[in-house]
């Protein structure tokens, strides 16, 4: 046998790759794979062009799954595989020798040949730019955002206004926010891969360009701002110890001015040195930070000096602990939510990671899981220190070393200090105490072991917090450039370096940084920063809410561990808290949300990122129809909309009910009915009868009918194909019962039942094919197809069918034999997610070589994985690629005889053209010969079936496809006669369009 390529993206015609055993038994040799070359029993072989995909174990351009048909990008130094169209594999093509040596271009395909390929051809692998994992890249960082100016300088005095009880409420309840939205925010990034641009990606990709763009503006210059916030922060407490050693620049306010600008500048410096350079900075910042909280808990265990004694430290004390538990109200502010207003901000630092998605390794595990221990370990830090700090310390001392009991009369003393010999009476009712919770901001270093310590862990949380903020706003900012959604900005998203850093985007977050540093008053910018990032943490919290009620299966998120309900609360709770905190506030931020919300709504920018807006508006159905027809197509919101050929519905219980239950509140089903017969008033009722809609609304599917009058079955479906359905809510997949008396039936039947699967092929219809060992018909005299005059009107009985009962712990068999895009593997998800079928195991058979089995096993498992199915049973079956008993073989043949030419017909009595013409459905020996590997295969999958599935609930295998013009309608119909036959559970053949339904990216 000569080696000839076979490319699986071409029609070749097959007849030189011929399988040298017949359909009658004979003995001949088996046929395999090795993973490069098909290998026949003589010892020949064929070369292969797709040597890593799994394989179906014969002879065809039909190709098995594989991860280059559903990547987007390709890795340097190859060529990426390319699926076979359905124009491919369903049209009559003849393809010369001539051609065979342009299918390499063609097929997009890298043939691991000799001498194929040149050194200009391979582009050099770049350098892989930095990545970061999920503590380096995520926790660390965003608990170094949390940590700040609020811990150090504001907790022990909301502890001593609220109480310690009240305080740890005050925590728990900001960490419920936040934690609802790190659970949210977890939910989204895990539903596909996440690039670069963090919480504008996020939410611009689940809620559209609307919502996602005017929130990206806002948070990319919120972040600008708050790198001027920390930084001011910083300036003060520098300008405040030079103050303390009576050194000077010029006066408080441009001292605080100036150092502010050389400490953003150094900053801007440690950025633009790349983002290896600022997570090293970042580490060194976080071990300053934990240093200071070490000395603090020391501190809090050290007997208090007669000094510290004076200014209200006793150490740990049950009755300080006891008096500071209960609140002690002070001042305008003295309230729980003053309080609350005042320390909520230290908890907005948690999306510093995901700010940074681009260069995080994997987003998906990193985001998650270092965001949400972040929130654990910083609100326990919280907890820790508002609890020992409210126990060593009261809330008024005086500071004076005099103010001992000895120096008083203990009868007049006022105060828990009384207890302990000191006598802070005097200030206490003059209420001029210097020192104690209540009136020291500074307590910490007070307590601490080492004081200048706690001053290096405020340089470090205020350092820190500018230096993540400066890193993100950039960031975010790119995105938003690159998606040209507003004018004159594109010019700030151009990348520079392996990592694509932003230069323009750095320069621009320092002039804003720098500008709000001159202003140097942190109760300036700070309420309207925390009101944008509390906007942000809404529309997060939204975002997850919406992509989860529209119910899309798009929405897969490999997270679990979150609730819509939750979402919902926490958007409503940060709209809230806006308000609660600084209402004028809330009302610019709002304004500016609307403002650019109108722009991009008035713009209409060109991009489709398969938002949840969109999966909504499908649920709308035809009130919102027109407004679909603006929008593209996406993989994210592709919903197999089914056209069911049952007929009066009522006629076909079964296939509405199975059809129903994955396509209930889910996507569009029609039922498509043809009456045959000339126009007339009695057809057109029949066809258009509302009894088919009532019978369908007492069953409760959510389905649509669709009657249709046609001279014949295959007109009249043809009608629907290209008639049902209206925009954008139209079919995508035929699905039929399978024709089960096709052998006592007239032949030109049985070619019209299989031209129908060509014209759906034709159409781009995925197709469906539902067979069930008891059949499909309840009322054989209401078969529209076979005596239209016989059929029934009226509504019928409800009959019970498999598919309304429990399912129980069964499985689901998939046989992923050929990537026809993801259909196949769709299906079963979709039941999964219906109440019945959730304690089914889908089980996905895919066909393979014994010597890579558990090679392949594990390409297929990571393929499956990606798309966030849920399906972790996998098999290779080595076996399908035996060669099947002859008995079955035999059986075959006499299925197939009735069909096959005559010797008469040999004889010439009958020309081949007048053949073709008027009896397209017989077969001939040559076509017998040029299908044979496809047949045995059929025949071997069935024996496959009866051995793997015979307890399945349903059985989902991929429909091989006759080739047009080559594969006569008797030979098709006997293909999937012989694939589906003696099987007790349901089986479905599907075959998809050939393009994808499923993807595992977020865009």
């Amino acid at each position: 046998m000569e080696e000839v390529p076979a490319a699986p993206n071409e029609g070749i015609s097959l007849s030189a790759l011929r399988s040298q055993f017949s359909v009658n038994g004979e003995e001949g040799p088996k046929y395999g794979f090795d993973g490069s070359r098909y290998h026949y029993g003589d010892g020949t072989s064929v070369a292969s062009q797709n040597s890593s995909q799994i394989l179906t174990g014969y002879d065809t351009l039909d190709v098995g799954p594989n991860y280059d048909f559903y990547a987007n990008t390709n890795a340097l130094g190859r060529v990426r595989r390319s699926r076979p169209s359905l124009f491919q594999l369903h049209s009559n093509i003849e393809v010369s020798s001539t051609h065979l040596a342009s299918r390499q271009h063609t097929c997009n395909i890298l043939i691991d040949t000799p001498g194929d390929s040149s050194e200009d051809d391979v582009e050099e692998p770049q350098s892989e730019p930095t990545r970061f994992g999920w503590v380096k890249g995520v926790m660390i960082r965003c608990m170094l955002n949390i940590w700040g100016v609020i811990l150090y300088l504001r907790l022990p005095w909301i502890t001593a206004q609220a109480g310690i009880g009240l305080t740890w409420v005050i925590i728990l309840l900001s960490s419920c926010i936040t934690g609802i939205t790190g659970l949210s925010t977890s939910a989204i990034a895990t539903n596909g891969r996440v690039k670069g641009g963090g919480t504008y990606f996020l939410i611009s990709r689940s809620l559209g360009p609307e919502l996602g763009g005017s929130i990206g503006l806002i948070f990319a210059f919120a972040n600008a701002v708050a790198v001027a916030m920390h930084t001011v922060g910083f300036a003060e407490t520098v300008q405040a110890l030079m103050q303390e050693s009576g050194a000077s620049i010029v006066d408080p306010i441009n001292d605080i001015r100036i150092i502010g600008v050389i400490t953003v500048t150094c900053l801007l410096a440690i950025s633009l040195a790349g983002m290896e350079w600022e997570a090293k900075a970042q580490v060194l910042f976080f071990i300053v930070i934990l240093v200071s909280f070490a000395n603090y808990i020391v501190g809090t265990i050290i007997p208090a000096t007669p000094q510290k004694q004076a200014k209200g430290f006793f150490s740990y004390q049950a009755d300080i602990f006891a008096e500071n538990f209960v609140p002690n109200w002070r001042g305008p502010e003295g309230n729980f939510f003053g309080m609350f207003s005042i320390f909520f901000p230290s908890a907005t630092g948690i999306l510093a990671g995901a700010n940074i998605s681009g260069d995080l390794k994997d987003p998906t595990v990193a985001i998650p899981r270092g965001t949400l221990m972040a929130i654990f370990w910083t609100t326990l830090s919280y907890l820790i220190i508002a609890a020992t700090i409210g126990a060593c310390l009261v809330r008024d001392a005086s500071g004076i070393m005099n103010d001992t009991l000895a120096m008083s009369s203990a009868d007049s003393c006022q105060g828990l200090a009384c207890q302990y010999g000191w006598d802070f009476t005097d200030c206490i009712t003059n209420r001029t105490c210097t020192y104690g919770l209540s009136n020291q901001y500074q307590s910490m270093s007070l307590v601490s072991g080492f004081a200048p310590l706690i001053t290096a862990g405020i340089f470090g949380a205020t350092l820190s917090s500018a230096l993540a903020c400066l890193v993100s706003a950039p960031k975010v900012f790119q995105c938003l450039c690159k998606d040209n959604l507003y004018p004159v900005i594109g010019f700030f998203g151009k990348g520079n370096g392996k990592n694509d850093e932003p230069i323009r985007g750095y320069v621009l977050a320092y002039i804003i940084a720098v500008c709000f540093v001159l202003i140097a008053e942190l109760n300036t910018i700070a309420p309207i920063i925390s009101n944008f990032f509390l906007c942000s943490y809404a529309l997060i919290n939204f975002s997850c809410f919406h992509a989860s009620i529209t119910n899309s299966p798009g929405w897969r998120p490999s997270f679990r561990f979150y609730s819509k309900w939750m979402s919902l609360l926490g958007a409503v709770v940060s709209v809230i808290i806006m308000f609660l905190l600084t209402w004028w506030a809330a009302l610019i931020a709002i304004g500016i949300v609307i403002f650019l919300l109108g722009y991009v709504l008035y713009k209409r920018p060109s991009v489709n990122w398969g938002s949840s807006v969109q999966a909504g508006s499908y649920n709308m159905a035809l009130s919102y129809c027109v407004s679909l027809n603006q929008v593209d197509d996406h993989i994210k919101n592709y919903r197999p909309q089914c056209l069911v050929l049952t007929g009066p519905p009522s006629c076909r219980p079964a296939l509405v009910d199975f059809v129903g239950t994955f396509t209930k509140n889910l996507s569009l089903m029609i039922c498509g009915n043809v009456v045959t017969g000339g126009p007339s008033p009695a057809t057109l009722d029949t066809a258009s009868s509302n009894s088919h809609v009532t019978w369908l609304n007492k069953r409760q599917i959510k389905s649509f009918y669709h009657g249709v009058v046609a001279n014949d079955l295959r007109t009249g479906v043809k009608m629907l194909l290209q008639g049902a359905g209206l925009g954008r809510i139209r079919p995508n997949v035929l699905l039929t019962g399978f024709k089960r008396d096709w052998r006592k039936d007239k032949p030109s039947c049985i070619d019209n039942y299989i031209g129908i699967l060509h014209d759906a092929f034709d159409l781009q219809y995925g197709v469906c094919v539902l067979r069930m060992r008891e059949g499909l018909d309840v009322f054989r005299q209401a078969q529209t197809h076979v005596d239209p005059d016989a059929m029934m009107t009226e509504p019928q009985p409800q009959p019970s069918t498999v598919f309304q009962s429990q399912q129980g712990k069964k499985t689901i068999d998939v046989y992923w034999l050929f990537d026809d895009g993801g259909l196949t593997l769709l299906l079963p998800y979709l039941l999964t997610r219906k109440k019945r079928w959730a304690r089914c195991k889908v089980r996905v058979f895919v066909g393979g070589d014994i010597q890579r089995k558990e090679e392949q096993r594990k390409e297929v498992m990571d393929l499956i994985s990606k798309f966030r199915l849920g399906f972790h049973d996998v098999e290779v079956l080595p076996d399908i690629n035996a060669r099947p008993q002859p008995e079955h073989v035999r059986r075959f043949e006499d299925l197939i005889g009735p069909y096959r030419i005559n010797t008469a017909q040999k004889d010439g009595h009958v020309t081949a053209e007048q053949l073709n013409q008027d009896c397209p459905w017989m077969v001939s020996d040559e076509e017998i010969e040029t299908n044979k590997p496809k047949t045995l295969r059929q025949i071997r999958l069935n024996e496959v079936l009866q051995d793997y599935s015979r307890d399945a609930a349903i059985i989902f295998v991929t429909m091989p496809v006759g080739r047009r013009g080559q594969c006569p309608s008797a030979l098709y119909m006997a293909w999937l006669e012989t694939l589906s036959r003696d099987l007790r559970p349901p089986v479905l053949l599907v075959r998809g369009n050939q393009e994808n339904v499923l993807t595992f990216y977020c865009q």
